[in-house]
């Protein structure tokens, strides 16, 4: 089992948050095989934290603030860079394996790199002092539902009804905060599509990786310093209906796309999967009307259009000891006030509870 999910051993990475130096052949000998590209210069001082294992973040604050995260919160790194202008260059070298630019008319980007890790970074003198890096580390195989049933991110009876939600087509929004679990649960969870089926993802920077035989990924380009060329999410969704999907998903919905995705749940693409930043599943009805006013939607239509092409909710929820974990899944449904979210099964770590939605969602998956 990878180490996301447990309690690092009171050694090397221990309680007092520090932790010796790690050389990438010391990496390797208890990581196992590391990818080629992250013991290459061109990662610098950042190869061997990329290549432990376990480790989900590198985060990049100044010369002498480097932290990662394995899964139980900020750890200090004892690494440093020689000043501020090595930590832009590196930057720099980073984007560029990407594929994009970095620099004064470029401040900022957002991009997957070769591996699949997701990099963002911010020059001076929008970050402050120093230029910032954030990098994302994402798994080369994802988790299996036993391995997140193992690691105590589902409860049995939750992945069981997750499995049967997504063997009956049934069209999902995991929700949670930055950090808790979307992207590995959504992974996992279009894993168990029927590998007939054809997935197409579209994503603001490639970080789904479902272990299925037939996957299309579409990511949005942003525009260049001239103000063209770009190719938004709303454009991909409409593109992706084109493309014979037999599960449209979108790797996250943050703004006008939701107008899209919902609209395509809605006439005849079931099966979907989405993603939404959201502190409860109950507060997914008002996120969905913020963002559907982002289209130009009214509450009453966003309501509508979800109820109908949206069946369940998942959250996810990411507690102060690192450990992530599905507290809810449940069922969405129209009532006369508008969209309501009704409980199915619950988690709040005494075991797991039925809720008034659970009959509307047995009869949703029906024998799946």
């Amino acid at each position: 089992m990878n180490r996301h999910f447990r309690k690092p051993p009171r050694d090397g990475w221990s309680g007092a948050r520090s932790f010796p130096p790690l050389a990438p052949a010391a990496v390797a000998a208890v990581g196992g095989p590391l990818h080629p590209w992250r013991v290459t210069a061109d990662l610098g001082i950042l190869a061997p934290l990329l290549a432990a294992p376990g480790v989900t973040d590198v985060l990049v604050n100044g010369p002498q603030a480097v932290w990662v995260d394995r899964g139980l919160g900020c750890e200090r790194a004892p690494v440093s860079f020689d000043g501020p202008d090595a930590v832009r260059a590196l930057a720099v070298r980073l984007a560029a394996l990407g594929g994009r630019r970095l620099d004064d008319a470029s401040p900022t980007v957002d991009v997957r790199l070769p591996d699949g890790s997701r990099l963002h970074a911010v020059l001076p003198p929008v970050a402050d002092g120093c230029t910032a890096i954030s990098i994302r580390r994402v798994r080369a195989e994802p988790f299996t539902m036993a391995d997140l049933v193992t690691a105590g991110m589902l409860a049995p009876p939750i992945a069981e009804l997750l499995g049967s939600l997504v063997r009956s087509r049934a069209s999902l929004v995991i929700t949670g905060g930055t950090g808790a679990g979307k992207t590995t649960l959504a992974s996992t969870l279009l894993g168990l599509a029927d590998p007939r089926e054809r997935l197409v993802l579209v994503e603001e920077v490639g970080e789904l990786r479902p272990a299925h035989p037939h996957v299309v990924r579409l990511v949005e380009r942003r525009v260049n310093v001239e103000g063209a060329g770009g190719v938004g999410l709303p454009d991909l969704v409409k593109q992706a209906l084109r493309m014979r999907p037999d599960r449209l998903v979108l790797g996250e919905c943050r703004g006008a796309e939701l107008r899209e995705v919902l609209t395509a749940y809605n006439t005849g693409h079931r099966g979907g999967l989405t993603t939404l930043h959201a502190n409860s599943a109950a507060d997914v009805p008002a996120r969905l009307a913020a963002l559907g006013a982002l289209a130009g939607l009214p509450d009453r239509a966003t309501h509508r259009l979800a109820a109908a092409g949206l069946d369940a909710v998942v959250h996810v929820e990411r507690a102060a000891s690192g450990a992530r974990r599905v507290v809810e899944v449940a069922v969405l449904a129209l009532g006369a006030r508008g969209l309501v979210v009704r409980p199915a099964l619950s988690d709040a770590g005494a075991g797991v509870v039925r809720g008034p939605g659970f009959e509307w969602m047995a009869a949703l998956v029906g024998d799946g």
